[in-house]
């Protein structure tokens, strides 16, 4: 029987991260607690999003419903790379630039080979290809283990999704 096999990978879904943001651009301009406070966010080229506020505590209010945008829309907020240094003020308003992370960093993946190594099944072969593991073994049940392992590790620091179930 052939092998069995399936790809760990990082991606994002750039549609519902645009809806999120429209959606989130639509709450800001609407609510009244962002009246004349000069708050807004906008996508910046394909990885970044730009928020825009007066006050250091609005701009963290508006990547708060952002956040809120892309939990509803099942977008992983493992995701986001925030800067911890918060909101910059430029000129007269706050800007808060948010990076979309995407890919399995090297670090990363050796992490997650060594989880499915020392915890998963010992039928279990797993290779890093660039951004992404392949993850091969005989028995689908095993296959399946891993999948669940991972899937119940909260520490790793990236989102993950398994494709190309063969």
């Amino acid at each position: 029987m052939a092998d069995s096999s399936f790809d760990i990978v990082s991606k994002i879904d750039r549609q519902e991260v645009a809806n999120a943001i429209n959606s989130a651009g639509r709450e800001v301009s609407q609510r009244y607690d962002f009246k004349n406070v000069g708050a807004s966010i906008e996508a910046s080229g394909e990885d970044a999003v730009v928020i825009k506020a007066n006050t250091e505590e609005r701009a963290n209010a508006v990547l708060d419903v952002f956040q809120t945008w892309l939990v509803k829309r099942k977008v992983s907020l493992k995701h986001l790379d925030v800067p911890e240094r918060g909101p910059q003020l430029s000129g007269k308003e706050y800007r808060l630039e948010v990076r979309l992370k995407e890919g399995i960093s090297q670090e990363n993946a050796k992490k997650i080979n060594k989880i499915i190594r020392d915890e998963g099944p010992k039928s279990v072969k797993s290779q890093i290809q660039g951004d992404e593991l392949r993850v091969t073994s005989k028995s689908r049940d095993d296959l399946q283990a891993v999948q669940a392992l991972l899937k119940g590790k909260s520490d790793l620091d990236v989102a993950l999704t398994f494709t190309n179930y063969r």
